[in-house]
């Protein structure tokens, strides 16, 4: 007998509107501020842009290694939070919060201290076989970048718990004023100081530490739900594991992803791609790549934010235990996740050739980045959703440890195997950024594949809570 459709108003459509949307512009500012850093230091005096840009590509996907580490914590948080709130359990929501933020900074001040004391031999062991004045930027760029990491990390565990309590616009507001304090910065320390890369750095660095602190201070107001409050503050082992039991497996999912990614930038940095031009060592393709990789990022920027929105969303729903809500809230999180990402890979890839016109760089690195642009936007239609919105509905439902299992392996077999096999010497077919790109658009297709499959299954509902061993059996699906 099938049920009839019932709406819920846990989130009324406007309330749907005022949280999305400033996630939205948030992500937008936030991932569209690697474009700007690119454009802006390809035009450094102190050095060839794709030089430049190359060793701002290769550092930003180590420090991403470490700052996606931040996000999974703040996701386990966010999920945990939103979950507490609503069912209603307001003190354990407050006690989670506290031991997330100690947590936080304590990890990344690790990371810092790793970052500083071996940044050479972390740069070299990674991108070694680069060019002399890509390494020398390199090194320089990723000490100053080291120091920015508890002020993510603050940043990162304060957005997910006011995203988590509806005060989205809170966040957003701190993405704006480092938005424009990052271009401010970059202008003054790149132009006027000619700091070529330091200033690039320097201007990340100082745009970072704002949204760290305001945040910060609007998590301790007491007109929150959840607010931080450092009285009797204790080691609390029950709130610490059912934190870590979302986190790590979420952490363990983005680091390896991230590392994947590092690794087929190495594929691509090998000297069998270097040229000489006047003297100069070049690598067309990790230029053209990194340009990619920045549009490509625009491209994402709706469907991440709508991302970010369904931990909230979703996690609330959970929640309440009422398992027909949490069906009802994924497909209307779904169904606004293809409407927008549609929208913004259009948009992108309509604009895509004036984008690449504004890169200081060789006309061999734009003809490469115009073809790798070409294989991934287009696949980007279908494949976002279900690759990156999937496994954010199923994290809001605490299927942490399946998303990490299955992010892994895709990534393993497409972004990392078949990406080696389209690049490397051995196999013939050294196809470059262009075959980097095809192993990203396979990984996109067998996440959605999986994703899906977890989905429809309807197990995820055991994680959550939601059903009990003998209902899970039954393999229901969503109706």
């Amino acid at each position: 007998m099938t049920k009839s459709k019932q709406r819920y108003d846990l989130f009324t459509n406007k309330a749907l509107f005022f949280l999305i949307l400033p996630i939205v512009i948030e992500s937008a500012l936030s991932m569209s501020l690697g474009m700007v850093d690119g454009l802006m230091a390809s035009y450094a005096k102190s050095g060839a842009g794709d030089d430049i840009l190359t060793a701002i590509s290769q550092v930003d996907q180590i420090s991403s290694l470490i700052i996606q580490l931040f996000t999974a914590f703040g996701v386990g948080g966010a999920v945990l939070t939103s979950q507490f709130i609503g069912a209603g359990k307001i003190d354990d929501a407050n006690q989670s919060a506290k031991q997330l933020i100690v947590i936080m900074l304590s990890m990344s001040l690790v990371f810092m201290a790793l970052g500083m004391g071996l940044n050479n031999q972390i740069i070299n062991l990674l991108f070694g076989q680069s060019g002399e004045n890509t390494l020398n930027n390199a090194y320089t760029y990723f000490y100053i970048i080291a120091g920015s990491f508890p002020f993510v990390a603050i940043f990162n565990c304060c957005a997910a718990l006011l995203r988590a309590q509806r005060k989205s616009m809170n966040t957003m507001l701190s993405g704006v004023i480092s938005f424009f304090l990052n271009i401010g910065f970059n202008a003054i320390f790149i132009y006027a100081l000619n700091l070529g890369i330091a200033g690039v750095a320097l201007g990340t660095l100082l745009a970072r530490i704002f949204p760290a602190f305001f945040t910060f201070i609007l998590m301790t107001r007491k007109s929150n739900t959840v607010r931080f409050s450092f009285t009797k503050l204790r080691f609390d082992k029950d709130h610490v594991t059912r934190i870590l039991k979302l986190a790590v497996p979420s952490g363990v999912e983005n680091s390896l992803f991230q590392l994947g990614k590092i690794f087929v930038i190495v594929f691509i940095s090998i000297a069998s791609y270097n040229v000489v031009i006047n003297g100069v060592v070049t690598n067309f393709n990790t230029s053209a790549n990194s340009v990619t990789a920045n549009i490509n990022t625009v491209s994402s920027i709706v469907g991440n934010g709508i991302n970010t929105s369904i931990l909230t969303v979703i996690g609330q729903a959970v929640g309440t235990g009422n398992t027909d809500m949490v069906k009802y809230y994924i497909r209307k999180m779904m169904l606004i996740s293809y409407v927008g990402n549609a929208a913004c890979v259009g948009a992108t890839l309509a604009l895509s050739q004036p984008l690449l016109n504004f890169y200081n760089i060789s006309g061999e690195a734009r003809a490469i980045a115009w073809q790798c642009l070409l294989i991934c936007l287009p696949a980007q239609f279908l494949t976002y959703p279900l690759s990156f919105g999937l496994p954010a509905v199923l994290k809001a439902n605490s299927d942490m440890k399946y998303v990490m299992i299955s992010s892994i392996c895709s990534m393993l077999l497409m972004r990392v195997g078949l990406c080696y096999i389209l690049t490397c010497d051995w196999a013939g077919i050294h196809m470059g950024a262009l075959g980097l790109w095809i192993g990203m658009v396979a990984d996109w297709v067998l996440r959605g594949a999986l994703f899906g499959g977890r989905l429809l299954s309807g197990r995820w509902k055991k994680s959550s809570g939601l059903l009990n061993a003998a209902a899970t059996e039954a393999n229901e699906v969503i109706e």
